[in-house]
């Protein structure tokens, strides 16, 4: 059975919300408080976060910035606000998924499904893939990363992101294949959003960002993983 914390100050959501998960076979925490979630997450136990943008002692931003420092949950963002730099600054922290209020409370539930799906199948057969003599080392059965002999910190959607690259090395990926892939089949969104994931990435594996050697561009296409190779 999977935990699923619920944080949202309004407590008729937060009561119709965890009652169609628990209907749903999910067994629930809930909180109206930004500190108190991330101590709930920190204590572990917990599979994914359904949370608010506006709570009263924290923003739902700055929650979930800080639960990516030690955790890779899933984390789907709840708001009011509509506008596309909204989203793309909450996927950017780390967030998987975002849902505008009002939703409907089915399809909420359905991108929980989703995004736990996601989480389950991010695990890949090899027990190590290496690029590059060892500059790039993927270990998918602890999803671990490990740049120049360093550990690198990606957000899910980033190692979903990476592992989709590393399992292909060579192929072109259409941005539509990568959100389908990364963010689901149901993202709401244009290719900025891939596109923004692309740029953390980089930041985070390459050695030179603006020269990748990892994430090529292919002009008007997409992006293929050239695996340290020449591009």
């Amino acid at each position: 059975m999977k935990t699923i914390l619920m944080v949202d100050d309004e407590e008729k959501i937060r009561e119709v919300v965890v009652s169609y998960l628990q209907m749903d076979g999910f067994r629930t925490i809930e909180t109206d408080k930004g500190l108190q979630a991330l101590e709930l997450v920190r204590n572990g136990n917990i599979d994914l976060v359904i949370l608010d943008l506006m709570l009263p002692d924290l923003s739902g931003v700055e929650v979930c910035k800080s639960i990516r420092q030690f955790s890779t949950i899933p984390i789907i963002m709840l708001t009011a606000k509509v506008t596309e730099e909204d989203r793309i600054q909450g996927l950017t922290l780390g967030a998987d998924d975002y849902v505008l209020k009002p939703f409907s409370t089915r399809e909420l539930i359905a991108r929980v499904k989703a995004n736990l799906r996601r989480a389950q199948d991010d695990a890949v057969l090899a027990e190590t893939l290496s690029f590059k003599d060892g500059d790039l080392i993927l270990r998918p059965s602890k999803h671990e990363v490990y740049k120049s002999g360093s550990p690198v910190s990606l957000t899910p959607n980033e190692y979903r992101l990476l592992q989709t690259f590393a399992r292909h090395p060579g192929r072109i990926f259409s941005r539509e294949e990568l959100i389908e892939k990364v963010l689901g089949f149901d993202f709401e969104g244009d290719a900025r959003a891939i596109d923004q994931h692309v740029k953390n990435l980089r930041q985070k594996i390459e050695s030179d960002p603006k020269k990748p050697e990892y994430v090529i561009t292919v002009f008007a296409v997409g992006y293929r993983f050239a695996g340290g190779d020449s591009a």
